[in-house]
């Protein structure tokens, strides 16, 4: 049951918006001054506090400012009077969740508080789950195998091991876990830096990784500082390193043999100080015996192994995943977070996520763009996730594992929304006469974030 505390210097403010406030459920505390009630904040700790912009002793922005603003500060909504209109602005900036002006409707304010304090649920629950994640390395989730998997990051970090190697399917987080490697290691100071090694063609890979002296080859204009170089005394990313050519594979082993490279066109070796941490999605033990893939440059790259769980085998990680994701793209986007009913929890627990977090996460950011604040429920999911979906008989939000949902040959749950959020912004365009900026007011995001989207899904 939240906490509101009422400062105001009209005690018949105070009497009659508590009797209206504890008929909603509300615990109702009142102070008449801004010393008072400082006090019964930090007596308190209500969660939301309604304040008066003209007390006694003090302004009610000299009470705002003196509230505490760390941990589970509680939300602020003022209260002003006709004339305080540009003071109440002033107080929304300086961290007041709302403002409204005397005299107000009572239905105004109880949705005002009903949604402040939902507000501030989110924002609670976001800096639980970052202060969560910031000690397991970015990880989000409760189960075994995850909360597994961030205490060996933690030891595998603090160790002097100098070649790493991360499995998992696409989209699992190999790069987040690349990286909270680094953060929790004794090279944190120093840079990361990462290729992609199925992003470049073969012919520039070698380039991009040992660097290439002016002239060494078509087009090289001028010297180019490989990123092994780059990375000196911190960490090199190797990411997709099983796509890797057969040919540059050796050059890489003879550089993690002694640490010694050569770049393209010069005949001086170079030591790189770096920690190696690979990453790939394929069986690397077959593609070796497939001779796809070096036996010698595996067992080198394969010091210590870390196998990150698929989302379908992480059990309510889902639940814990949504929620958060929710709350983040609330953010970023600047509107009400959306929430997501048990029987859709459920069913996002029931699918199988070939796309891992990465889909799970597309899946809640277009959710937000397209439902802003809304209860999530089977409407408004995608057909293929809809109450008249394929589901999995027994199968709960508690669930570790599940079968596919998605039918043969019907498009992803992302690809779906993806269509929904295509056709929501060119329709928002056309109705804006094409001006960006009146096109994302309208749809109640920020312009950054319009233009961000409309770059992604290839919109003119």
């Amino acid at each position: 049951m939240p906490t509101i505390l009422i400062i105001d210097d009209e005690a018949s403010l105070i009497s009659s918006l508590t009797f209206a406030l504890e008929e909603e459920g509300y615990k109702v505390h009142g102070a008449q001054t801004g010393q008072s009630g400082l006090q019964a904040v930090a007596d308190l700790q209500p969660d939301l506090v309604l304040l008066d912009l003209r007390l006694p002793d003090k302004t009610g922005l000299e009470v705002l400012e003196a509230m505490p603003r760390e941990g589970d500060s509680p939300q602020v909504i003022m209260i002003s009077a006709h004339g305080d209109t540009r003071a109440a602005v002033k107080a929304v900036k300086m961290g007041a969740a709302d403002y409204l002006t005397k005299p107000f409707d009572l239905d105004d304010l109880l949705h005002t508080i009903s949604v402040t304090l939902e507000r501030g649920r989110m924002v609670n629950e976001i800096e639980f789950h970052r202060r969560t994640a910031l000690r397991r390395g970015g990880l989000v989730g409760e189960s075994d195998a995850i909360c597994d998997l961030a205490a060996l990051i933690a030891r595998v970090a603090a160790s002097s091991a100098a070649r790493i190697l991360i499995l998992g399917e696409s989209g699992t987080g190999k790069a987040l876990v690349a990286k909270a490697i680094h953060v929790g290691s004794a090279r944190q100071a120093g840079p990361f830096i990462e290729i992609n090694c199925a992003s470049l063609p073969e012919q520039l890979i070698e380039a991009e990784l040992f660097g290439a002296e002016k002239g060494a080859y078509t087009g090289a204009h001028q010297r180019r500082v490989g990123l092994v170089a780059l990375a000196d005394k911190g960490t090199l990313f190797l990411d997709e390193i099983g796509e890797m050519p057969l040919t540059l594979q050796a050059k890489l082993l003879h550089f993690l043999e002694n640490g010694l490279y050569r770049a393209i066109g010069s005949t001086r070796s170079m030591h790189g100080d770096v920690r190696v941490v690979a990453a790939t999605n394929r069986d690397l033990a077959a593609e070796v015996a497939a001779g796809r893939f070096r036996e010698d440059l595996y067992y080198r790259i394969n010091v210590i192994c870390l196998k990150i769980p698929a989302l379908r085998s992480r059990g309510n990680d889902v639940v814990h995943l949504a929620k958060h994701f929710a709350g983040l793209y609330a953010q970023e986007e600047g509107v009400l977070p959306i929430s997501l009913s048990a029987p859709v929890l459920d069913r996002l627990a029931a699918y199988r996520w070939p796309g891992n977090v990465r889909e799970l996460k597309n899946l809640i950011e277009r959710l937000t763009i397209l439902f802003p604040g809304r209860n999530i429920g089977f409407a408004e999911l995608p057909p293929e996730m809809g109450e008249s979906g394929q589901t999995i008989p027994g199968i709960t939000s508690a669930a570790t594992d599940a079968a596919p949902v998605q039918p043969p040959g019907q498009a992803s749950i992302s690809d779906t929304l993806a269509v929904a959020e295509r056709e929501l912004l060119i329709c928002a365009l056309r109705e804006c006469a094409g001006h960006k900026g009146q096109a994302a007011d309208r749809l109640g995001i920020s312009r950054h974030a319009f233009k961000r989207r409309l770059q992604r899904l290839a919109i003119e």
